[in-house]
């Protein structure tokens, strides 16, 4: 391929970049809420890791008037698909508040889809087919992306919610006006999705439930874990690599009652060779993970963050290919994709590390009296 240097190459558009993407994450643990704009400045640094085709937000703390309701963000076409979606929500919810997503003008992000949100409450015969509300809303969540063409759920938690779309992130937060949100965990995403085209619903972060996923890298083994999820009815319609690890995490954590850690462990196992070298015990924990939990281990090379509105993990692959930052400073737990990124909003912390391969960073919120935890 011949490329014209004469003028700026652009990644993405006359090369493919596969070490792009940046990811942000700060969180404070003991709920004590900040402005968006401290995750817009941080995830703007690294502009030169995006290409314009994707940028987004998850915000935990924001709705606290109306945290007892599941907040679901809705992507439409147009009104017709609107119309179907609310009619389907109506048979399982009572629908508390809705209004259009507030957003403004900005001339670098090209909208054309209906923004709207909805804070709903269980009704009690949707719950008589399910074990628990949270199945419900995950329910929901497929049949409404698999189902009813047009309408996309982009999250669906408790007092949190996902802001995305097609553009440079600073222009998405501007777009969403995250200034006037206050949240006490906020992620950020740069770039787009990887292996697919940049649209609005396939913008970084993905959630389910108050589960929200931001990803750098590329996770070779989608299909082996699409296939293990469909075998426990989640179904993955957007055909990019990130949606299951935001699945995964629900499986694993909710579904399952699993740490953080040993999720982490699932994902990002040792070589069977490093298996081999353990001690006993451990090698016996390890080998009984890979060999019943196979189909979710995540191949390739990634740097992931993952929150929901209890904690914050970052977790790179089992040969850290892609680079990923920790700090923290009194309550504030950071990690991103630059050391830089984290500096531009707290110069001057009081810790900095980079974390081993496949060993995560877990921030949880402190349950006073306890020290806050930070492992």
């Amino acid at each position: 391929m011949y490329f014209n240097f004469t003028e700026s190459p652009v990644p993405d558009r006359d090369f493919r970049v596969p070490s792009g993407c940046g990811v942000v994450g700060i969180m404070h643990q003991r709920r004590r809420l900040f402005s968006g704009e401290t995750i817009i400045k941080s995830i703007a640094l690294m502009r030169e890791r995006g290409n314009g085709l994707g940028g987004g937000f998850a915000a935990y703390g924001i709705y606290p008037e109306l945290k007892e309701y599941y907040a679901f963000h809705m992507l439409y076409d147009g009104t017709l698909e609107k119309k179907e979606a609310e009619d389907f929500l109506r048979e399982r919810f009572e629908i508390v508040e809705d209004e259009a997503i507030p957003t403004r003008r900005v001339k670098e992000v090209k909208e054309r889809h209906l923004l709207w949100r909805y804070f709903l409450l269980p009704k009690e015969e949707a719950l008589i087919p399910f074990e628990s509300e949270e199945d419900l809303v995950v329910d929901t969540v497929m049949h409404i992306n698999a189902h009813i063409k047009g309408a996309f759920v982009m999250s669906s938690g408790k007092n949190m919610g996902i802001f995305k779309g097609v553009g440079y992130p600073e222009d998405i937060g501007n777009f969403y006006r995250l200034d006037e949100y206050k949240g006490y965990i906020w992620l950020a995403h740069n770039r787009f999705p990887t292996n697919s085209v940049g649209w609005w619903g396939g913008a970084h972060p993905f959630g389910l439930l108050d589960w929200a996923v931001v990803h750098n890298g590329e996770i070779s083994s989608y299909g082996t874990n699409r296939r293990f999820l469909e075998s426990f009815g989640y179904r993955c319609t957007l055909y990019t690599d990130t949606e299951v690890v935001a699945y995964l995490v629900d499986l694993f954590v909710r579904r399952f009652g699993y740490s953080p850690r040993t999720t982490a462990k699932i994902f990002s196992a040792p070589l069977w060779q490093e298996i081999e070298r353990m001690p006993s015990e451990e090698k016996q924990v390890y080998t009984a993970l890979r060999t019943v939990y196979g189909g979710a281990l995540l191949n390739g090379p990634f740097a992931i963050i993952v929150a929901n509105s209890e904690m914050m993990m970052g977790l790179n692959d089992r040969v850290k290919l892609r680079p990923l930052v920790a700090a923290s400073m009194g309550d504030f737990l950071y990690i991103a994709s630059e050391e830089s990124a984290i500096r531009t909003v707290c110069p001057q912390p009081e810790r900095v590390w980079s974390p081993k391969a496949g060993e995560p960073v877990i921030g949880e919120l402190v349950r006073e009296p306890e020290v806050q935890k930070i492992y």
